[in-house]
């Protein structure tokens, strides 16, 4: 074996994989300037274990002649059969190498061994990732040569374990970071605050449709209700909006207790408020069927929901506001408290959605002029709209 070559692939690794755009390109790479090498590699996995609210963790899967294959595992994965009956588990558990023979009957115990032995693997390894803070994640390698892995295959699969772990240890990284900016800010505000901007004052003017919600009633649900049942009945009434918000193309930048506050960009050159207002009543309208379908058992009662949304269109400013080194990056000006003042007036008028003028004008729906109405901090009487839909 050429030992400069696998020092090649081991600086390549160090330095980024900088040839592969992707974690699934750096595999397949990888894979195949071994198998230049002389490692006869079948089928390679890595195993990583995530921060994120849904996945537990994630798989990148390659096999010789194919595209890599990539894979999620829900959380209480680690409770099935599927893990607990997995080599893998003897690699997260005790941080230690597994080696087998599919063929040997000591490996019937492994199901994923019986599936390699079935595709002719003659020699099935994994081999712990530690990273920096001593998380360990896995890898596993297979072969099909008749023989097996060599023993200078073998050291040369091990020698490759540091760079490979730094390598995935600082994609995790930065995927992680990526995604809990998206997790608590959003998407456009993750991506600023990862593009550098989180100065306090760094703002941009935006024009949006402006979604803000609140639960009618929560005060006194949250008086009589145990802690655990109110925050279980707001997660519930929260999914209820931000799947449809999200499926219209907006963004939620904010839950205020039972508030919610969400924007629809207008792109500044070719965007259509016509267009982009009908996508927000689309999510309004599709929120109050879910939140009018929620019931939640408590005791022997079963508790019904209603919400109210305001809807507005205007400019406003984004970005980050706060004080010492404690920013929140959110949007203000007048169109997002005229939306705030106009969320207030939807439960005076006993209404679920209810429009500004300038969101009514933009938006072409059967709308009922409310009237006008004294604002709380505007000088002038506002008119405000609501769905005739919602007149009975």
């Amino acid at each position: 074996m050429d030992i400069s070559k696998l020092r090649d692939i081991k600086d390549w690794l160090v330095d980024g994989a900088r040839s592969a755009a992707t974690p699934s390109q750096m595999m397949s790479e990888c894979c195949d300037r071994l198998l230049r090498l002389g490692v006869p590699l079948w089928r390679v996995g890595v195993f990583v274990r995530t921060l994120h609210p849904d996945i537990a963790g994630r798989s990148f899967i390659w096999r010789q002649g194919a595209e890599v294959e990539m894979g999620t595992v829900d959380f209480g994965f680690e409770s099935t059969p599927a893990y607990t009956d997995s080599p893998l588990a003897l690699v997260f558990e005790h941080g230690g190498e597994f080696r087998a023979d599919p063929r040997s009957p000591e490996a019937e115990r492994f199901p994923i061994l019986m599936d390699l032995r079935a595709e002719g693997v003659t020699d099935y390894l994994t081999l712990p990732m530690t990273f920096i803070d001593r998380a360990v994640h896995a890898s596993s390698w297979t072969t099909k040569s008749p023989g097996g892995f060599t023993d200078e295959q073998l050291n040369a699969i091990r020698s490759l374990m540091p760079a490979l772990a730094r390598y995935t240890e600082i994609i995790t990284l930065r995927r992680t970071a990526s995604m809990l900016l998206d997790t608590y800010v959003g998407n456009s505000a993750g991506e600023r605050i990862l593009g550098g901007q989180i100065r306090r004052g760094h703002t941009d003017t935006l024009d949006a449709a402006i979604w803000l919600s609140d639960l009618r009633g929560f005060t006194p649900l949250s008086d009589r209700l145990p802690a655990e049942d109110v925050v279980e009945i707001l997660n519930q009434y929260f999914d209820c909006q931000v799947d449809p918000i999200r499926e219209q193309g907006g963004e939620v930048l904010k839950f205020m207790g039972d508030g919610l506050l969400a924007v629809f960009p207008i792109r500044e050159q070719d965007g259509d408020p016509t267009e982009v207002c009908g996508r927000v009543l689309t999510a309004a309208r599709a929120s109050r069927a879910r939140v009018d379908a929620l019931e939640y058992a408590v005791r022997d009662n079963g508790e019904r929901f209603r919400f109210g949304v305001a809807l507005h269109v205007g400019r406003l400013l984004y970005g980050n506001i706060g004080g010492g080194n404690r920013l929140d990056f959110t949007c203000i000006g007048p169109a997002v408290n005229l939306a705030a003042r106009l969320e207030k007036m939807a439960a005076r008028l006993k209404r679920t959605v209810v429009a500004s003028e300038a969101f009514a004008a933009a938006c072409p729906e059967p709308w009922t002029d409310l009237g006008e109405f004294p604002i709380a901090g505007l000088a002038k009487e506002q008119r405000v709209f609501g769905l005739r839909e919602e007149e009975s």
